[in-house]
């Protein structure tokens, strides 16, 4: 009972270090302007069993978005033997979820490398306002990828990493790329969805159109992102 207990209350505690996060983070952007966030995913063969729950998870937290002025997205994802895929660009969940409905999983290592460095890209040809990661294992050099970090927090983009599973190495590598980047990293199971969801929105939302936007999401929507109101 009391392992239960402390289990519940660590993540707790994650989820509200999390919403502070998302709320202190300033978003650089000008007025009148699209927020543009990077959403990328492990699509690697251990991914396979929620890779449709989090598809449709993402298509709901890019309509969150729609009201704000919108937000474009380019969805990236890695898979099999160093397959790495970027989207273009777009402004409409329908387009985006097609593209996502399409993509299988198939075993191989993982490239956050890949992602990392082309977030850098991205942003140096325009600006990004976030990186969003969501993956489970991490089997890449460290400091090589905490270097990248460091790229990406001189340019003013926090990555926010959403980890599945338990496995402990990859656990302290995305907490150190969130650490760096001046971002985020939360723990999530297949059991959380609604958690999962309401989180991923709270970052879009507040991609697309800063704090006073959170504050208009959590009237209509409140559960987690009452959090955020009481951290600001």
């Amino acid at each position: 009972m009391s392992d239960k207990k402390e289990i519940s209350k660590s993540s707790r505690s994650e989820i509200d270090a999390f919403l502070n996060k998302v709320a202190t983070t300033p978003v650089v952007k000008k007025p009148g302007e699209r927020g543009r966030l990077v959403f990328a995913m492990d699509a690697t063969a251990s991914r396979e069993a929620t890779w449709d729950q989090a598809t449709q998870i993402q298509a709901e937290m890019f309509r969150e978005t729609a009201s704000l002025g919108g937000l474009d997205i380019q969805l990236v994802y890695y898979r099999g033997f160093g397959e790495f895929f970027a989207s273009s660009w777009v402004s409409s969940s329908e387009t985006l979820l097609q593209t996502m409905t399409g993509v299988s999983c198939v075993g191989g290592f993982t490239q956050i490398g890949k992602v990392l460095q082309h977030s850098l890209k991205e942003t140096q040809r325009q600006k990004v306002n976030a990186v969003v990661f969501v993956g489970d294992c991490m089997e890449e050099d460290v400091d090589r990828l905490c270097h990248l970090a460091g790229q990406l927090a001189f340019q003013g983009v926090p990555v926010f990493i959403f980890h599945e599973g338990d496995d402990a190495v990859a656990a302290k590598t995305f907490r150190q790329i969130a650490q760096i980047t001046n971002g985020a990293c939360c723990p999530f199971d297949r059991r959380s969805a609604q958690q999962l969801k309401d989180l991923l929105s709270a970052v879009a939302v507040y991609a697309a159109g800063g704090y006073k936007a959170l504050q208009d999401f959590h009237q209509r929507k409140g559960s987690v992102i009452l959090q955020l109101m009481h951290k600001k």
